[in-house]
């Protein structure tokens, strides 16, 4: 038996890196998986990757619309939800003299609107006992230069899941943040200009992480699905780091 048999998960940014690895993993563990993104195309690889027990609903997480949609498919297939992975968000580089308000509202109707109303709209169709895994980031402990509007936006990732930890604690949802930390994702490699420039920040990356080298999506699945299982059962309002110890050390 699958850890998550029997159970339906719905993962947002799940068109590739850590989303995909996880919604992929959750399926092999016997969960009926949604998954979101905002690329038709990329959504159907990911959907044809993940297998029959995926469903593709196309959308940004910063529509509001589009996350009625997502919802009113889960309920149309008359399930309900006993894993949210809060997943999607993005960022990009931008030092305090060039932040620009279009920088700033892209980055936060993302990473912060579009968290926030991910798991309010979800309230409804949320099961007793249910798991809510917010994606946060390294980024908002380390103060690196050119990153603050980023850091800032998961910042307050983190102070939601405690939050939400004690609101929703009478329903028994757990509420947890998977914090990775330098991941070789496609969004990792579009924080730089060119193919050698993204070499370059990924090598950086690596050097500074303890374990010398950059993580796998992969193993941020292994800890996401550790918190959307009974492993976890006892576990709430933390900020689980698979960071090789960056932020630790």
């Amino acid at each position: 038996m699958g850890q998550l048999d029997g159970k339906t998960a719905v993962v947002t940014g799940a068109n590739s890196g850590i989303g995909l690895a996880s919604a992929r993993r959750f399926a092999a563990e016997g969960a009926h998986v949604f998954i979101t993104g905002r690329r038709q195309e990329a959504l159907d690889a990911a959907v044809a990757e993940i297998g029959a027990n995926a469903v593709g609903v196309r959308g940004d997480i910063a529509d509001l619309a589009d996350l009625d949609r997502l919802y009113e498919a889960v309920a149309q297939r008359g399930r309900r939800i006993d894993v949210l992975f809060a997943n999607a968000g993005g960022g990009a580089f931008s030092t305090l003299e060039q932040v620009t308000e279009q920088h700033y509202d892209q980055t936060f109707d993302t990473n912060v609107k579009g968290m926030l109303f991910t798991v309010q709209k979800a309230l409804p169709l949320l099961n007793g006992g249910a798991s809510v895994i917010l994606t946060g980031s390294t980024a908002a402990a380390k103060g690196e230069e050119a990153f603050g509007v980023y850091a800032a936006s998961k910042a307050a990732v983190r102070s939601f899941a405690r939050t939400w930890a004690n609101e929703l604690r009478s329903r028994a949802i757990r509420v947890n943040t998977l914090t990775p930390g330098p991941i070789d994702t496609p969004g990792i490699t579009g924080l730089a200009a060119d193919q050698e420039q993204a070499a370059q920040l990924k090598g950086h990356l690596a050097s500074q992480v303890p374990l010398g080298r950059m993580g796998h999506p992969d193993e941020a699945a292994s800890a996401a699905l550790f918190l959307a299982s009974d492993q976890s059962s006892f576990i709430t309002g933390i900020e689980l780091y698979v960071d090789g110890g960056l932020n630790q050390i």
